[in-house]
C-alpha cells in the first residue's frame, strides 16, 4: 500500500511540473534510479552540472529506494526514464510492459570479495556461511563463479545467507560474525579495509562481461518523444565524457554530492574509469548484456529459448546523439 501510494505521489508530481514547463520551455522529465552511489553519480553529474539543461531539458533525478520502486513508477509513467539492473525490465518485458534499454550507466561488476578478519584465504570460507544480498541474479551468480573458479562448489562447500541491505548490510553482518565473507560495492571496500577485513577477489576477474545498470524507458513513449530521447542521450554522453576528461573535478563532485571520503571517491573514480565500468559514450556492455539475458533465462525460464538482446534493447536514440555530438 506504501509504495501504491508512492508512485501514485510521483504521478501528481510529474502531472504538476508538466503543467509549469511551457512556462519554462524545457521539458520536465523523472530519473528514477534504484540508489544514489557512485556508480549511478553520472545521473547526477548530468543534472547538477548543467549537461541535460544545455540540451533544453529540466531534468530531476528522483532516487527510488530499490528496483521494484523502479519498475512500478516507470509503468504508471511516473517517471520518464529508469535506471537499474537490466533483468527486472526484462522480465517485465516478457510479461507484456513495453519496456526497452536505451542506454547503459554501470557495464560492469563492480564488487570486491570481502572476506572477514580471520579469513586469510579462499580455502577457509570452506564450510561457512556468506552473505549476499539475493539468492539470485547477477551479482551472487558471479559470487558464486569466482568461488568455484577457487574450488569451492555450492551448496556442498559452503551456504549463502541473504541479507537485507546492500553492501552496508552485508558488512553490517559480517561484522557480528553472521556470515564469513561477502561481496562489497567499489568505494566501500575501501572503508572496509580501513575496519580490518580483507579484499581477496574482485567479481570482475571471474565475470569480465556484465551490464550491472541499464536506462530504461517505455519503449511507446520513446516512439513519440524521440527528440527527447535523443537530447537526453546526449546530455547523457556529455556528462561520462566530462567524468572521464576531468579526474579532479569530478573527484570534488562525488565526495560533495555522494558524500564520498575524498581518498574513496579518487579510487572509485580510477576504479570505474579504468575498467570501462562507466562508458564513455553511454552504450551497454552489448557482450554483458548477453551474459545477463543467458543468466536470467537460465534462472527464471530454462525451458525457453535464450532471446538475443536485440529484444530488449533499442540503441538508435543513443546512437543518434552520439552523431550528433561527434566523436572525441
Amino acid at each position: 500500500m506504501k509504495k501504491q501510494k508512492f508512485v501514485a505521489l510521483l504521478v501528481l508530481l510529474a502531472a504538476l511540473c508538466a503543467q509549469r514547463a511551457p512556462a519554462q520551455d524545457r521539458p520536465k522529465i523523472f530519473v528514477g534510479p534504484s540508489s544514489k552511489t557512485l556508480g549511478y553519480s553520472p545521473l547526477w553529474v548530468g543534472w547538477k552540472k548543467g549537461f541535460f539543461e544545455q540540451q533544453g531539458l529540466d531534468v530531476e533525478v528522483l532516487v527510488l529506494r530499490g528496483i521494484p520502486m523502479v519498475v512500478q513508477a516507470l509503468a504508471a509513467g511516473s517517471i520518464h526514464f529508469a535506471s537499474g539492473g537490466p533483468e527486472p525490465f526484462m522480465e517485465s518485458s516478457d510479461r507484456g510492459l513495453d519496456f526497452v534499454i536505451t542506454g547503459g550507466v554501470i557495464n560492469g561488476m563492480t564488487a570486491a570479495i570481502v572476506f572477514g578478519r580471520k579469513y586469510k584465504t579462499f580455502e577457509d570460507l570452506r564450510g561457512t556461511t556468506i552473505g549476499s544480498s539475493s539468492l539470485t541474479g547477477g551479482t551472487v551468480t558471479a559470487l558464486r563463479e569466482a568461488l568455484r573458479q577457487k574450488g569451492l562448489e555450492y551448496p556442498k562447500d559452503y551456504k549463502i545467507l541473504v541479507v537485507a541491505g546492500g553492501s552496508p548490510g552485508n558488512l553490517a553482518a559480517m561484522q557480528s560474525g553472521q556470515i564469513s565473507a561477502t561481496t562489497v560495492a567499489v568505494p566501500l571496500n575501501f572503508a572496509a579495509e580501513e575496519l580490518g577485513f580483507n579484499t581477496l577477489g574482485r567479481l570482475l576477474d571471474a565475470v569480465p562481461q556484465f551490464q550491472s545498470a541499464a536506462l530504461a524507458v517505455r519503449r511507446s513513449w520513446a516512439e513519440k518523444n524521440r527528440s527527447l530521447m535523443v537530447r537526453f542521450n546526449k546530455g547523457m554522453v556529455q556528462a561520462l565524457r566530462w567524468m572521464y576528461n576531468n579526474k579532479d573535478l569530478t573527484v570534488d563532485f562525488l565526495v560533495k554530492e555522494i558524500q564520498l571520503k575524498p581518498n574513496h571517491a579518487l579510487k572509485g573514480w580510477e576504479y570505474y574509469t579504468q575498467n570501462k565500468i562507466w562508458p564513455y559514450d553511454g552504450e551497454p556492455n552489448m557482450e554483458g548484456m548477453k551474459h545477463n539475458i543467458r543468466v536470467y533465462y537460465e534462472q527464471a525460464n530454462p525451458k525457453a529459448p535464450v532471446p538475443d538482446a536485440s529484444k530488449f534493447v533499442d540503441m538508435s536514440y543513443l546512437n543518434e546523439a552520439v552523431k550528433e555530438l561527434g566523436k572525441r
